[in-house]
């Protein structure tokens, strides 16, 4: 009787782990979007030197970084995964997010700077905890770059 109940409660953790992980996922790509076409403007480069046109401008390190959980679903589904091998798409839309939430936080620093483009973008990523050491519980990821600001003169 006591496994019954622990199944049924593993089973409802499963289940609510994946409806209410699922429906932040949806929401929060649909922040992304939009927050993606109002920062369109601002051009993002790896590029180290800026080209001959932004020679003149002045520049500032602009930043921003995120810090995400993943839900018990995606715990489960990339522990099974696990057994098995290949790839962990739970995980995958994770660092998806977490990339581009950086990115964008990145961008609205360069933007309320008055920058029109941000080079040598680079990207960290760190685990920040773990479910006992046992795979990823939230990670952040980082995204800094130079951004190129016209100048006042």
């Amino acid at each position: 009787m006591e496994a019954l109940i622990q199944l049924g409660i593993f089973t409802f953790l499963l289940l609510a782990g994946f409806v209410f992980g699922r429906r932040a996922e949806k929401k929060h790509y649909r922040s992304i979007f939009e927050r993606e076409d109002r920062f369109r403007h601002i051009v993002v480069t790896n590029e180290k030197v800026p080209s001959p046109e932004f020679i003149q401008h002045d520049f500032t390190m602009v930043a921003g970084n995120v810090v995400i959980s993943v839900d018990y679903f995606k715990v489960v589904s990339a522990g099974l995964r696990s057994l098995v091998g290949g790839r962990i798409s739970a995980y995958e839309s994770l660092l998806d997010r977490a990339r581009r939430e950086a990115l964008l936080r990145m961008q609205e620093q360069a933007h309320a700077r008055g920058a029109q483009t941000v080079i040598n973008t680079k990207f960290e990523t760190s685990r920040v905890s773990g479910n006992a050491g046992q795979g990823i519980g939230s990670m952040e990821v980082l995204a800094y770059g130079t951004a190129l600001i016209p100048s006042r003169a």
